[in-house]
Order: structure tokens, then C-alpha cells, then sequence
């Protein structure tokens, strides 16, 4: 038997954008405007709205905010390492698409998605990677050298607050999107990689 390709692992149908609630299709539709495609995402937890608002009020209160000391470039490290380690390809593949774009840096996100501690980052965010990936795998083992050793690298409280929080709610993204078979657009695995053509 065939092993089954990408497109054919997609466990839940997505819903019709026209059936959704209002606020919902004005968000998609945004996005839509804004990167000129639907991340699956998007449709995909749509077939729930109750919970689709939940994830998406959460994700943009951890991702978009414009405090504390972790640049946009940067939570997007986080999401790419952790969902490397967590084996989601549709994170790996969407946010490493979105770490290109914010960093400007077309090699880093394979690098970070392949070994943070090889990339080409400061040693600042060789140490936000190394405690979001403890907190990913081994957050019983966090203790007061962990905080000691974030600080003396610029990181207070709060930022260590957001780099658990990011590493914990996409820790929940990568399981949903793997279990259900949701694959990556194809449009993401281009962006941030060739510059924009003029038209």
C-alpha cells in the first residue's frame, strides 16, 4: 500500500469560509489581503469558532505585543525551534516562513529549525533558545540557575514569562495541526527566501 501523500493526511475537512460566523471570515479575509493566500490554520480551526477565538485572542496577546525585550523576530524563533522539536511540519514550515520574513535572513530559519545552537544568532538568543527548548522538554527540571543565567543575559521575569507562555501555546498548535494531518501551505516554503518580484 501507497503511503498516503501530504495532501490526502488532512484528517477534518476545512469548513466553507461563506459558513463561518462574520468576525471570523473579516479576520481570514485580512489575512488574506495581507499575504494573498489562507493559512491553513486559519480554516482549520475554524470548525470550531468558540475555540478558534480563544487560540487566535491568545496568539496574537503573545506574538503581536509590542512590550517587553523579545523582538517579533524573535518569538518567532522560539515557535520554529520548539516546533522543530516537536516535529510540526506545518509550524516548522509557516513560522520559520515568518522568522525569514521578520529577520530578513533567508538561511536562519532552516538553521534554527535544524539546530539553533549552529545558526546565526547572538549568544542572547542562543540562551532564549535554550530556555525555551527546556521549557519545551524538560520544564520540571527549570529551577533559580535558569533565571540567573536568563538574567545575565538582559532577560527579566516577564520576558522569561513570554518565552515559556509562546513555547507552551505553540506546543499546543503543533499537536493540534500534526493530529489532524494539517499540512503547510505551499506558498510558505518560498516566502522570505527570494526576494519580492516588482511588478
Amino acid at each position: 500500500m501507497e503511503n498516503p501523500s501530504p495532501a490526502s493526511a488532512q484528517r477534518y475537512p476545512f469548513p466553507d469560509l461563506n459558513t463561518l460566523p462574520e468576525d471570523i471570515q473579516q479576520r481570514i479575509l485580512a489575512v488574506q489581503e495581507k499575504v494573498g493566500f489562507i493559512p491553513n490554520i486559519f480554516l482549520g480551526l475554524a470548525r470550531r469558532p468558540d475555540e478558534w477565538r480563544a487560540f487566535f485572542a491568545y496568539h496574537d496577546a503573545l506574538m503581536l505585543k509590542e512590550s517587553g525585550n523579545l523582538t517579533k523576530g524573535e518569538r518567532e524563533m522560539i515557535v520554529t525551534a520548539t516546533s522543530s522539536a516537536n516535529a510540526c511540519l506545518y509550524c516548522v514550515v509557516a513560522h520559520g516562513a515568518v522568522l525569514r520574513i521578520y529577520e530578513k535572513q533567508p538561511l536562519l530559519a532552516d538553521q534554527i529549525a535544524v539546530n539553533y545552537r549552529k545558526a546565526d544568532i547572538t549568544p542572547r538568543q542562543r540562551a532564549m533558545l535554550d530556555f525555551a527548548m527546556k521549557v519545551c522538554q524538560r520544564s520540571h527540571e527549570i529551577d533559580g540557575q535558569d533565571f540567573a543565567s536568563m538574567h545575565s543575559h538582559g532577560f527579566d521575569d516577564e520576558d522569561m514569562w513570554d518565552i515559556a507562555a509562546i513555547t507552551a501555546f505553540f506546543a499546543l498548535s503543533n499537536r493540534l495541526v500534526s493530529f489532524s494531518g494539517m499540512q503547510p501551505n505551499p506558498e510558505f516554503y518560498l516566502l522570505g527566501r527570494v526576494p519580492k518580484t516588482k511588478n
